[in-house]
């Protein structure tokens, strides 16, 4: 059996659709309604046809191309952790998680990948969420998983726990078996940074790696509304911090032979990572082109889904439809 197709929604900086590809999926139809990043995945992959839209307006309908696919994925805008039942018919993230369903049930792919916070997998908070897209999945011949994965367990030099629904047309069901591990031990801040970091040749970068001795805490894109580049919240910051890291913002430069980072005028000791840093952190090439300016590239790294485990999964699923 040879490629696989797929629809991808929400696909932000194709994190998802990239790591999928390499598993052996090829999109007909990616859909984002940010236009840096639909200009982000044409950048990277021109042969890909990129819509622009609001997964809340798209009618697969008007998109013969999608009929059938394999797989229709999704790397959702992530549901408030404090979200509950009872904010379903009002917000945003939960109604493109619907709107998922309305697109499969016209689509119908033999297969459905949705990734989000692990709360939606687990969390008796989103209960009632669950048992909804159950029933509407059981009326359209599919049966489902929930789990959680954690991509440090992928090679990702970060502690991201995303929560997964793989649902499969009731004949590919018993055939599937979530992805196990690819690493045997986690890759560290550290040794993922070090080759940028000594670029301009900083004497302290190997000093500075042996101490960055851990997985990054997760990144975070922030809201479209609110300030600029940073790397979290408080307490995400004083992890930084105990790893050499100023979170507070981001550097255009890795430091250089006297460790200095010339756009940063904070006076701390603490280095600043860069945009492409970032990346890094979240696994992406280092070929991958991001569109924008530095806040814009940067968000769209944080909310992006890391390609291993993109690729773990869309791996996973193409031998239950292969078997």
């Amino acid at each position: 059996m040879g490629r696989l197709t797929s629809v991808d929604v929400c696909s932000g900086a194709g994190g998802l659709a990239l790591g999928l590809e390499r598993a052996g999926f090829d999109p007909v139809l990616l859909l984002d309604n940010k236009p840096v990043a639909c200009e982000t995945l044409r950048r990277n992959r021109p042969s890909w046809n990129v819509l622009k839209m609001d997964l809340l307006e798209f009618n697969p309908i008007a998109h013969r191309e999608t009929h059938n696919v394999d797989l229709l994925s999704a790397g959702l805008p992530r549901v408030k952790s404090s979200a509950t039942t009872k904010r379903v018919e009002t917000d945003l993230e939960l109604r493109l998680l619907e709107a998922t369903i309305v697109a499969a049930r016209a689509i119908q792919p033999k297969t459905l990948l949705i990734e989000n916070v692990p709360e939606l997998a687990a969390s008796p908070d989103f209960e009632e969420v669950r048992s909804h897209v159950q029933n509407e999945l059981d009326h359209l011949g599919y049966k489902f998983h929930w789990f959680v994965v954690n991509a440090a367990d992928f090679g990702v030099p970060q502690d991201r726990k995303q929560g997964v629904l793989v649902a499969l047309k009731n004949r590919f069901f018993d055939r599937f078996q979530a992805p196990t591990p690819t690493v045997t031990r986690h890759v560290t801040v550290g040794e993922a940074l070090l080759p940028s970091m000594s670029a301009r040749g900083w004497t302290g970068a190997a000093e500075w790696a042996a101490q960055a001795n851990r997985v990054a805490p997760t990144l975070v894109g922030g809201s479209d509304n609110r300030g600029g580049a940073d790397l979290g919240l408080t307490g995400t910051k004083r992890a930084w911090a105990q790893m050499g890291i100023n979170g507070a913002a981001l550097s255009d430069e890795v430091p250089g032979l006297d460790g200095i980072q010339e756009s940063d005028s904070s006076d701390s000791p603490l280095k600043k990572l860069t945009v492409e840093q970032t990346a890094v952190l979240q696994s992406f090439p280092s070929d991958w082109i991001f569109a924008g300016k530095k806040t814009a590239r940067y968000r769209q790294i944080g909310h992006a889904s890391p390609p291993p485990v993109g690729e773990a999964l869309g791996r996973a699923i193409a031998e239950a439809l292969r078997d």
